[in-house]
């Protein structure tokens, strides 16, 4: 909208009006604001519309009124309560500057999708204005209690009008990486997390759970792209205007983004609570029994009061496939018991009454337990294939389904989710950004080289994440943008092979560190340049961008321009020269 701030009075009283808002889009508008407005250049970090900022003043500013002026001291020791840091890392660094423009921002939040653990709620002093329907409502949907899916309504609007300017006979996998479509599943995947805000668990489950959120979502939004395209055109197959096509899916956002987000907000709720459980079942082991319970009321489901006592050690592989949320709306628990008061059920008796409860759950989706897996949906779920449970991520399922489109998607959307959540590196901060999802195995050794390349090369940018191609996962390195692997090597014999074995991964940079494997051991300079100039039509091609060398704590870079110097010894002396 061209708007670069905004700022809200408040009326002198509330018989003349709610008060303003006055938008300024003047170049000179930091001083008109104040030095705030809506840009994280300036490092200010708010939450991302700014009207909705100001708006939320407004809202906060009235149902402030509904309180005595004394409740502000209270606003305030509240708000100081809360640690500085976690409030520019769950909110927002705005946010953190005063109570006034926490409570703006909790509000702009919440209306924006988002929900908030409840210490945060509170030092809003949004629990007290829930004698207001309106404040009730905010809190509700701030809180998880209910599901705020108007970001999801909003933006399937969108969603449907970058599928109208695709062209082509058939749906694009790329699609999913559309801004509007990524948006759109971006809010169906904080939808499903705002359900366990209030959950206590470990940051790793929550962190996983999230993600497996976000590629339900993805794998979702295929889905209802795949069943909108054919709505693109009428039955002439000529192409419809856009109001006509965009009310002819408007089914589809019905069913998928209402009726079902419904159950599944409520089955990421219980599955989260579930997971939690686990992570406690786990701190004791089989110290205890587990016990399997319904909710005793007359809602529960016949078939899963069959397996009501049902009581085992944590150890026992009943709990991979009979441990709750055993269903849509499930609402069943598991509790810890003590061994001699509460005595294991026979195994035979617990796998028959197990069978009898899910007989319904004919495709097996709910025979799963989200805690062990750290999932809030099944890798085979309702929009997935039963084979889904057994892939390994490298298109083997592809090759034998008719659906590959769906096996495309699945690995598109988990290319997205690895993209998604980074954390910067504690010595090169945010020039070395992490994912949460890196390979485990190998990270402290790619945060070293990464640390020893960046050290070098001031300019340059890094991120340590998983890359996929062609069904096969690819190296862990961006370089400003590019796809790098690191080969550690023994010597100058492993050249010619890092550099196929890159190349093969769809790599143009790779690094060659020495140090993981020589140590300070000596380097044979000629016998490095001499293979290093055997890949000179990589580079000349531009199959090969870059070539970073590690040796003795140090970097070099080695790039197209090091093989032009004239002729084969000119170009040989020069790369021998880099090396020493």
């Amino acid at each position: 909208m061209g708007i670069t701030a905004a700022r809200y009075f408040e009326p002198s009283s509330f018989d003349i009006g709610m008060g303003r808002i006055e938008v300024n889009i003047h170049p000179d508008v930091k001083k008109w604001a104040g030095g705030y407005r809506a840009s994280t250049e300036d490092g200010w970090n708010v939450q991302p519309n700014i009207m909705l900022h100001e708006l939320s003043h407004m809202v906060d500013h009235y149902l402030e009124h509904l309180y005595p002026r004394s409740v502000k001291e209270q606003i305030h020791d509240r708000f100081d309560d809360l640690k500085e840091e976690d409030v520019k890392k769950i909110l927002s660094k705005y946010g953190a500057t005063q109570p006034v423009e926490f409570r703006a921002e909790m509000i702009a939040g919440i209306l924006s999708g988002k929900s908030f653990p409840k210490e945060f709620l509170d030092a809003a002093y949004l629990d007290k204005y829930m004698a207001d329907d309106r404040g009730k409502a905010i809190y509700q949907m701030g809180s998880g209690e209910v599901p705020n899916t108007s970001m999801v309504e909003k933006q399937f609007g969108r969603m449907m009008e970058a599928l109208f300017h695709e062209g082509g006979a058939s749906l694009r996998i790329e699609l999913l990486d559309h801004p509007e479509v990524a948006k759109f599943t971006e809010s169906h995947a904080q939808v499903m997390d705002n359900a366990f805000m209030q959950v206590e668990m470990s940051e790793t489950m929550r962190n996983r759970l999230k993600e497996s959120d976000y590629i339900f979502s993805g794998i979702k939004t295929f889905h209802e792209l795949n069943e909108a395209f054919p709505s693109l055109l009428d039955e002439n197959g000529n192409r419809k205007p856009f109001n006509q096509f965009l009310n002819d899916v408007q089914a589809i956002d019905s069913t998928y983004n209402k009726a079902y987000l419904s159950a599944e907000y409520n089955h990421a709720q219980a599955a989260a609570e579930m997971a939690a459980k686990w992570e406690e079942f786990e701190e004791d082991g089989d110290e205890y029994n587990l016990q399997y319970r319904t909710a005793g009321d007359d809602k529960v489901r016949p078939e899963h009061a069959a397996l009501h006592g049902v009581t085992l050690p944590m150890s026992d592989p009943f709990w991979d496939e009979y441990y709750p949320p055993n269903g849509w709306n499930c609402r069943c628990t598991v509790v810890q018991v003590l061994k001699d008061k509460y005595p294991a059920t026979d195994r035979g008796e617990a796998l028959r009454r197990g069978q009898e409860a899910l007989a319904k759950d004919t495709k097996g989706i709910f025979h799963f337990n989200p805690g062990k897996q750290s999932k809030t949906f099944p890798d085979y779920n309702a929009y997935t294939l039963s084979r889904c449970n057994t892939c390994t991520r490298k298109l083997e399922l592809a090759k034998g389904v008719a659906e590959n489109e769906l096996c495309q998607a699945c690995l598109f959307v988990r290319t997205c989710s690895d993209a998604r959540s980074f954390y910067p590196d504690t010595e090169q901060g945010h020039r070395l950004m992490i994912s949460s999802r890196a390979d485990i195995k190998d990270l402290e050794q790619n945060v070293i080289t990464a640390r020893k390349v960046l050290a070098a090369f001031p300019d340059s940018t890094m991120e340590i994440r998983r890359h996929y191609k062609d069904g096969r996962k690819n190296p862990e390195y961006t370089i400003d943008g590019i796809i790098a692997d690191r080969k550690g090597i023994e010597g100058y014999k492993g050249i010619t092979t890092g550099f196929r074995s890159s190349l093969g991964q769809g790599c143009k940079a790779v690094i060659f560190d020495l140090d993981q494997h020589m140590g300070g051991k000596p380097l044979p300079t000629r016998k490095l340049a001499r293979k290093l100039y055997g890949r000179k039509d990589d580079f000349i091609t531009g199959r090969m961008e870059r070539c970073y060398i590690v040796h003795r704590g140090k970097a070099i870079l080695i790039t197209k321009d090091d093989y032009a110097h004239g002729g084969k010894d000119e170009s040989l002396e020069w790369l021998e020269g880099l090396l020493g």
